[in-house]
C-alpha cells in the first residue's frame, strides 16, 4: 500500500495533479494510430501520433484500473509523404506488463484499447485460418461451426460445363475448395499458392494449430485442423487435373454474379483453360502435400505425388501454354506470361521429395534474382516457396542451400533496412492492389531469415509490419475483420454483403491501399490521396478492400509464425 501511494504521488508530481486526465469513454482519437489487436511482452510498442506538432509527451493508461503506468516523451516530428503526413512517434516499448492500455495525448485524447500479453495474436491467427472454412463451396455451413454466419449449400460443382478453351466437352465434377476472393470462383494459380504458403508454415512449425483449435466439421479426427482445412482445397485441385496431367485453370461463371448468398448465384459454371502456370503451381503444391501428409494417409501423399509428377511432365512438354481469358470470359485471369518461377518452385519440391537430377538440373540452369518485388504475388513470390523448402529439407552443408540463405538474408537485409526509415516503420513504398499481403510477404522473407540467424532486428521488424496490419498505419483501421475496434465493415465479399449480419466474416484480411484505384469508376477517393490513404471501407472497393486467399494465407504464415516463435522465447 505505501508503494502504492508513492507511485500515485509521483504520477501527479508527472501530471502536476491540476489537469487529471477525462474519464475513458467510447470516443477515441483518429490521429492516435497503434496496433488494435496488441503487443508480445517482448516486442517493441510504439504508437503513431498525426497532427501532434503542438504536443510532447504521452501516456500510457492501464484500463482495468484505471491508473498511469507509462509516460513518455514524443518525439521530433517526421514528415511522411507516402502517408500524406507530419507525425510523431510515442514509444512506450518499456511497458511490458500484461494489460489492457490505451494511449493518452493531452489534446487528442485516448487511443483505440490494445492489450499486452503473451499469446496475443493466437486468436488472430485462428481466426485468419478459420476464414478458409468459411470459403468452402460445395457444403453448407452448420451453426454449429459457423454461428451467426451459417449458410446454406452453394455450388455443389456436379454439373460443371468444360469450356472450349479446355479442349473437353459435355460436364464434369469438381466439388469443394476455397472460393478465392470476394466472389465464387474456384482458382488453381491461387489456391496453389495460398496452400503452399500455409503449408511452408505447417511444415516447420508442426504443432502449430492442432486438432480441435478451429471448430471445423473435422475437428476431433485426430489430424490437425490446419490440415484438414488445406486438405478441403487439395482435394479440389487434385479434381482439377487433367487426364494428359496438364491442370486446367479454373473454375467460374462467364462474369462475375451478383453481391448474393452463394445459393443465390446459379448461374452456369465452367472449366476454362489449362496452362504452364496452373500445372506447375500444382505439381509444386501436390509435392509438398504428399511430403507432409505422407505421415498421415499414405496412399493420399503417394496419389499426390503421382499427380504432381504427371503435372510437372505435362509442364515440360507445354512449357509456353500461356493463359488468357478467353473471350467470353470475364473473371479473375491472374495473368503470367513468364513460368521461369514457377518451374523453380515446382522442380525445388519434387527435387526435395526424390533428390532426382531431374528437377536438380532446373536449380542448375536457372539462377534467380531473389531481390523482393511488391504487386502481382503469383507472379513474383512463388519461387521463395521453392527456396525455402530448399532450405528447411536438404543438408544445411550443401552449396545450393549455403547460396540460398545468403541470398535470403541479403534480401531481409534490405526489407529491414527499408523499414526502419519507411512510413509506418514497414518496408513496402509502392502500394499496389493487394498491399497488405505485399507487406506481409516482405515479413515472411524476414521471418526465414530469423530461423536461420534470430537477430533481435529481425523479429522487431516482423512484429512492427503486423502493428501496420493491425492499426498502426496511415487509416487507422485495422485491416483483419473483426479485429480492432476500428475495422472494416464493408469488405468486397459476396457472402458478407448477402447476409443479413451487420459485422463481415472474421478473419479476412482486407487487400489495403492501392495507389492505382482501378476501381475509381465504382467508387470516389479522395482527390490528391497519398498512396498509404488510397483505401475505402465501401463494398463496391474491389481494388482496396476486396479479401483474397493468398492475402489471408500470408497473414495465416505471420501471426502462425510470431505465436511459435516468442513463445520459443519466453520458454527458454
Amino acid at each position: 500500500m505505501q508503494r502504492l501511494s508513492v507511485f500515485l504521488i509521483s504520477l501527479c508530481f508527472v501530471l502536476s495533479c491540476s489537469k487529471p486526465i477525462p474519464a475513458i469513454e467510447n470516443d477515441y482519437s483518429k490521429d492516435i494510430r497503434l496496433n488494435q489487436v496488441g503487443y508480445y511482452p517482448i516486442a517493441p510498442k510504439k504508437a503513431i501520433i498525426n497532427n501532434a506538432s503542438n504536443y510532447t509527451e504521452f501516456q500510457v493508461i492501464n484500463v482495468e484500473k484505471p491508473e498511469i503506468l507509462f509516460t513518455g516523451n514524443l518525439s521530433e516530428d517526421y514528415t511522411w509523404n507516402l502517408a500524406g503526413e507530419t507525425v510523431k512517434v510515442a514509444d512506450f516499448s518499456k511497458v511490458a506488463r500484461s494489460g489492457k492500455y490505451v494511449i493518452y495525448v493531452e489534446g487528442l485524447g485516448y487511443s483505440y484499447p490494445f492489450e499486452i500479453k503473451e499469446n496475443v495474436l493466437d486468436e488472430a491467427f485462428k481466426a485468419s485460418v478459420k476464414s478458409l472454412y468459411y470459403q468452402r463451396s460445395s457444403m453448407p455451413l452448420e451453426k454449429k461451426y459457423a454461428g451467426k454466419w451459417h449458410r446454406a449449400l452453394g455450388h455443389p460443382d456436379n454439373s460443371v460445363a468444360y469450356h472450349p478453351s479446355s479442349g473437353k466437352k459435355g460436364f464434369g465434377k469438381f466439388p469443394g475448395g476455397w472460393y478465392d476472393a470476394g466472389d465464387y470462383g474456384k482458382y488453381v494459380v491461387n489456391g496453389a499458392f495460398s496452400l503452399g504458403q500455409m503449408l511452408t508454415l505447417y511444415e516447420q512449425y508442426p504443432n502449430v494449430l492442432a486438432d480441435h483449435s478451429l471448430e471445423i466439421p473435422e475437428s476431433g479426427n485426430g489430424i490437425p485442423d490446419i490440415l484438414d482445412e488445406m486438405k478441403y482445397e487439395m482435394d479440389w485441385l487434385l479434381s482439377m487435373q487433367d487426364d494428359d496431367g496438364g491442370v486446367f485453370f479454373k473454375l467460374t461463371t462467364k462474369n462475375f454474379e451478383g453481391m448474393v448468398l452463394p445459393e443465390l448465384a446459379v448461374n452456369q459454371r465452367y472449366v476454362i483453360g489449362k496452362s504452364t502456370t496452373s500445372s506447375l503451381d500444382f505439381a509444386a503444391v501436390a509435392a509438398k502435400f504428399s511430403r507432409i501428409y505422407k505421415s498421415i494417409d499414405s496412399t493420399y501423399a503417394a496419389n499426390c505425388m503421382e499427380a504432381s509428377e504427371k503435372a510437372w511432365n505435362w509442364a515440360i512438354n507445354n512449357p509456353d501454354k500461356n493463359y488468357t481469358n478467353p473471350e467470353d470470359i470475364a473473371t479473375g485471369e491472374y495473368g503470367d506470361i513468364d513460368p521461369t518461377q514457377e518451374f523453380y518452385w515446382a522442380a525445388a519440391e519434387l527435387f526435395v521429395n526424390t533428390k532426382s537430377d531431374t528437377y536438380k538440373k532446373y536449380f542448375e540452369e536457372h539462377q534467380l534474382n531473389y531481390a523482393f518485388k511488391a504487386g502481382e504475388s503469383w507472379t513474383a513470390y512463388m519461387y521463395y516457396f521453392g527456396a525455402f523448402s530448399l532450405i528447411d529439407n536438404l543438408n544445411a552443408e550443401n552449396s545450393l542451400v549455403k547460396q540460398l540463405k545468403k541470398d535470403i538474408i541479403k534480401t531481409a537485409d534490405e526489407l529491414v533496412s527499408k523499414a526502419s526509415n519507411n512510413d509506418y516503420f514497414q518496408p513496402i513504398d509502392d502500394f499496389q492492389w493487394g498491399s497488405n499481403s505485399d507487406v506481409l510477404n516482405a515479413a515472411m522473407i524476414i521471418a526465414q531469415a530469423y530461423r536461420m540467424n534470430a537477430k533481435s532486428e529481425y523479429l522487431n521488424t516482423i512484429l512492427e509490419i503486423t502493428d501496420y496490419i493491425f492499426g498502426k498505419n496511415a487509416t487507422g483501421y485495422s485491416f483483419l475483420t473483426g479485429f480492432g475496434d476500428k475495422t472494416p465493415q464493408f469488405i468486397h465479399h459476396r457472402q458478407s454483403s448477402g447476409d443479413t449480419i451487420k459485422e463481415p466474416v472474421p478473419g479476412l484480411l482486407s487487400g489495403g491501399p492501392n495507389k492505382n484505384q482501378q476501381d475509381k469508376s465504382e467508387v470516389s477517393y479522395p482527390e490528391n490521396v497519398a498512396p498509404m490513404k488510397s483505401w475505402l471501407d465501401q463494398q463496391p472497393s474491389y481494388a482496396s478492400n476486396e479479401v483474397c486467399l493468398n492475402w489471408n494465407s500470408a497473414a495465416v504464415y505471420i501471426f502462425g509464425f510470431l505465436e511459435q516463435e516468442t513463445k520459443l522465447i519466453t520458454t527458454n
